[in-house]
């Protein structure tokens, strides 16, 4: 099955619930495993609260997500001056936990398969998730 969602949100804190809750949903819906569907939850509220804590105070953002048989891409977009997201840590290296940044971008990278920053068409950044969806009941 595939399946796609666009979602125009407004900039602010009551919006991420918002989205967490319709993706998770879609996913539960799909069959997706829990584990699976709880990873893409947080993944989804880090990158959103990104957006509200460094995009600035815009009015909207969008969230965009395809579903195509295991494949499951999310691409949160905003319209802010963009962001200079720290680059990929060493295997096994952590960031400092007292860090005052850097740790949601370190956890939704161990969260998916590939985590992507790129400039938005006219300003802004794109964020762009990617994980192999398991399903529930599916042979290991």
């Amino acid at each position: 099955m595939h399946l796609q969602l666009r979602l125009r949100l407004p900039g602010e804190e009551r919006s991420v619930p918002v989205v967490r809750k319709v993706l998770g949903h879609a996913l539960d819906v799909l069959g997706v495993q829990q584990d699976c569907v709880d990873d893409l939850e947080l993944v989804i509220s880090e990158a959103c609260t990104n957006v509200l804590d460094h995009a600035g105070p815009r009015d909207e953002y969008a969230v965009l997500v395809s579903i195509d048989g295991r494949d499951c891409t999310i691409e949160v977009c905003d319209e802010g001056d963009g962001f200079n997201h720290p680059p990929p840590a060493a295997p096994g290296t952590l960031i400092d936990p007292d860090a005052e940044s850097g740790r949601g971008v370190q956890l939704m990278r161990a969260l998916v398969d590939q985590l992507d920053f790129a400039a938005g068409d006219d300003h802004g950044t794109v964020v762009r998730l990617h994980k192999c969806l398991t399903y529930a009941g599916a042979s290991a």
